[in-house]
């Protein structure tokens, strides 16, 4: 008897898969085509971990099922290579970045080899290729040529340690998301992406895509698109007004003071009338220090100053209101003044409380104050307001202003435009040059790559300015309108630049003259299928999306979203329940596992471990499980005998198993899939025979799960071809049985597994059945079942 050799089964057919190109996609109109995308990775020193090929490996399940079913697939991978992680272990440890990406990729590349992935190699790319990032450049280019890229001397985040500007996006909790550094706010000239332009249409057309809801919200929710109205509170005995943005008009007969930020004009402009400038000035200098995070959080206690000598008039019932600087309000939202209604707001009931603020409630009802909750409510204490709903309060309350021109009707958006110079080298040097005659002018596209300089030093310089501000033959350059001297920009690009459009580039990733053909963008696009994260699902997705319809504007390509479905996965915890970490000491090395146990039980275990878009626990013992299901399955071969149809007691099995499988791969089922794989082994293996058309079936539904193994089968079976050209079972509906059923398993009232029994099944049946199914196993070993609730053909309640 032959036994299950994984290693050598898997270099077999991974050398072979290689030098045949087996999974190579190229243009052909006569095929519907498939584009399932994985997100690139970075390609980091530690190399992969186990969590990462559950995604690739659950869209490498979907893409090898479909090229079974005649679709032209195209799956990739490439490197998104550029950024600060590996220039900060270059400046460490002295080695150039570009050297650590090479090694760095070289490993991850052999890695995702051994694991068998269907990846066409051809299309692979890398987002420091100068050859790639040429198109990048051309696309800042085109975005500068429609007014969409601008500079502007602002405050901006600033990590001291990794010395590099930050977008919002990359400061988390008030730190450098890369470094963990406490962020401060410094003022430096920036390049500036105006992605605010498309705030609506971030929106609006994601009710054209298929995305999990949990992504559709995470992306609303940032770029927080709000409707109201900006309102004009006249400044007392002066021309001044100060604007405020509200959602809530209808509230404004309870407003008792309002709020500036420290940063507000209004405070310089008048410091000689404001009596108490030196305690305002204090405060200011104090704020200065604390990052937006930290002045926006709720729980933190509230700080002010009330101005002396300055105030503003209500303009619904023109009565004087005090006016007060505080760090909770952010310049870089709304308006910079915002107006307090402490009665329906806690963050103003709050700060009113502690300052003894007077507080008047607008909305009638027996709530506590704050009465935050007041849609059901009707209006009070408003002159022409009262005894509306706040619904037709907010109508009636934005009329009013606009007809008596206190302000206007506004739609707002927490989004901000993206800060998008670094000043670092590892990046893409952003294609502009200064000209004192001319100004800021975009480098001919002839001219393009702007070359990333090959230097020693690459470390940043103590002004905070890039390194490429240091070499002379970079800075100094020629003016494309003029020729006269002018200065090359020494900012970089930040990471999210080459991973905002490298779906497009797999299109036609060795187009030297465009970047990608109108065929290849015509034929391959839209992206049908993207996998990722939870963590990118707001940035990464929001920016590529706004490069997306950009191009879409400039007539480059033909949809309006990139993607047209976005699904996310769960991550893999360590052993311990702990998020996978070299510090823990938890990390699970995926060449580990396939050295022992075979790539195919490593894909195998990921798909099975539970569902595919929640967290998971490494088990060292599911592994061992999995590969004993695949000796199993290699063992078949030793009992099969001749046959061209299906078997009368198996028939409706197999059928079941087939419609399921199907289904379960494209809803990202695997776990269940593979559970009623089993289940048929199981059946087989008790009728100690399995025939050919059975036999291949069944290694044809594993295959996307298991390719290295199934191959081997298929071939050892003198079956024709290899597997990967073979064509998907499908199911005769008359064969699935009215007789049996999918019975919901519970354990404690919640459903851990669905199993295959006949309607009129005995309780006894029941039971035996779901003890047997490996999921139900997981929750009832060494427990006791106190009771079972059995309605038959309906559900089976296991209570231990």
């Amino acid at each position: 008897m032959v036994e299950y050799n994984p290693n050598a089964i898997e270099k077999k057919w991974q050398k072979k898969w290689d030098e045949e190109k087996t999974f190579k996609s190229t243009i052909d109109k006569e095929k519907k085509k498939f584009y399932p995308l994985v997100e690139f990775p970075y390609p980091s020193g530690q190399g992969l971990h186990v969590g990462h090929p559950r995604p690739y490996t659950a869209l490498d399940v979907v893409a090898r099922k479909r090229r079974l079913q005649g679709e032209n697939v195209m799956f990739t991978m490439g490197w998104d290579a550029f950024g600060l992680p590996t220039e900060n272990f270059a400046i460490k440890n002295k080695i150039h970045p570009a050297k650590v990406t090479k090694d760095n990729i070289a490993n991850f590349k052999k890695q995702m080899k051994s694991i068998g992935f269907s990846f066409d190699w051809d299309r692979e790319i890398n987002t420091t290729d100068p050859d790639y990032y040429k198109w990048t450049q051309w696309i800042f280019i085109q975005m500068f040529k429609h007014g969409l890229a601008y500079k502007k001397e602002m405050s901006v985040n600033w990590c001291p340690n990794c010395k590099v500007t930050l977008a919002n996006e990359e400061v988390i909790d008030g730190k450098c998301e890369r470094c963990g550094t406490e962020v401060v706010h410094k003022m430096k000239n920036q390049w500036m992406l105006k992605i605010t332009e498309y705030a609506d249409r971030l929106i609006d057309d994601l009710a054209e895509v298929d995305f999990e809801g949990r992504i559709k919200s995470s992306q609303i929710n940032w770029i927080g698109r709000s409707y109201g109205a900006n309102v004009n509170f006249k400044i007392k005995d002066k021309e001044d007004k100060l604007t405020v943005y509200t959602t809530r008009p209808d509230t404004i007969f309870g407003v008792t003071y309002m709020v500036v930020s420290p940063e507000h004009p209004i405070l310089d402009k008048y410091k000689e009338e404001i009596k108490n400038f030196d305690e305002v000035a204090a405060y200011k200098d104090q704020a200065a220090k604390k990052s937006d995070f930290e002045r926006s959080e709720l729980n933190k206690d509230k700080t002010g100053v009330m101005l002396d000598g300055l105030s503003a008039i209500n303009p619904l019932n023109n009565k004087e209101i005090p006016i007060w600087v505080s760090d909770y309000v952010l310049m870089t939202y709304g308006t910079g003044a915002i107006m307090a209604v402490p009665a329906h707001d806690t963050r103003d009931f709050e700060f009113a409380q502690k300052f003894e603020m007077p507080i008047i409630k607008v909305y009638d009802g027996e709530d506590e104050l704050p009465q935050t909750d007041i849609n059901k409510g009707r209006v009070i204490n408003s002159d022409f307001l009262n005894g509306l709903s706040a619904t037709e309060a907010k109508e009636k309350a934005i009329e009013y202003i606009k007809e008596n021109n206190l302000g206007e009707a506004k739609t707002n958006f927490k989004l901000r435009d993206w800060v998008f110079s670094r000043q670092r080298y590892w990046g893409e040097p952003i294609p502009m040059v200064y000209c004192e005659e001319h100004g800021w002018q975009p480098v001919n596209e002839e001219d393009l790559p702007v070359l990333l300089p090959d230097v020693d030093s690459y470390e940043v310089t103590s002004t905070g300015e890039s390194p490429l501000s240091e070499i002379d033959d970079f800075v100094n350059t020629t003016c494309p309108i003029c020729g006269g001297p002018a200065k090359r920009e020494t900012d970089t690009m930040p990471q999210w630049a080459g991973s905002s459009w490298y779906y497009l580039r797999y299109m036609d990733a060795n187009n030297e003259n465009e970047l990608a053909s109108d065929e290849a963008l015509d034929y391959y696009g839209p992206v049908d299928w993207y996998n990722g994260g939870m963590e990118h699902t707001t940035l990464h997705l929001l920016y590529s999306r706004f490069w997306h319809k950009f191009l879409y504007d400039i007539g480059l390509v033909k949809t309006k979203e990139p993607y047209m479905k976005r699904t996310s996965h769960g991550m893999i915890l360590g052993s311990d329940h702990q998020k996978m970490s070299k510090s823990r000491g938890n990390v699970i090395n995926p060449d580990d596992i396939i050295r022992d146990y075979g790539a195919d039980t490593l894909r195998c275990y990921e798909m099975f471990m539970g569902d595919f878009g929640s967290m998971a626990t490494w088990s060292d013992e599911g592994v061992r499980g999995c590969r004993k299901y695949l000796e199993r399955v290699f063992n078949l071969k030793d009992i099969i005998k001749d046959g061209d149809t299906y078997s009368k007691d198996l028939e409706i099995l197999i059928n079941q198993t087939i419609k399921k499988v199907s289904e379960d791969y494209e809803n990202l089922k695997f776990n269940t899939a593979i559970a009623q794989l089993m289940t048929l082994l199981n059946e087989i293996r008790s009728r100690g025979e399995i025939n050919k058309k059975e036999f291949e079936t069944y290694i044809i539904l594993l295959n996307p799960v298991a390719p290295h193994l199934t191959e081997e089968l298929w071939e050892m079976m003198g079956f024709e071809g290899e597997l990967n050209q073979a064509s998907w079972p499908e199911y005769d509906e008359n064969k699935l049985s009215f007789d049996t059923f999918e019975m919901p398993v519970q354990i404690n009232g919640k459903v851990r597994a669905t199993v295959t029994m006949s309607k009129d099944s005995s309780k006894e049946d029941a039971l035996k059945l779901a003890y047997a199914d490996n999921n139900i196993k997981t929750y009832v070993e060494g427990k006791e079942a106190k009771k079972t609730i059995y309605v038959p053909g309906k559900i089976l309640n296991i209570v231990i």
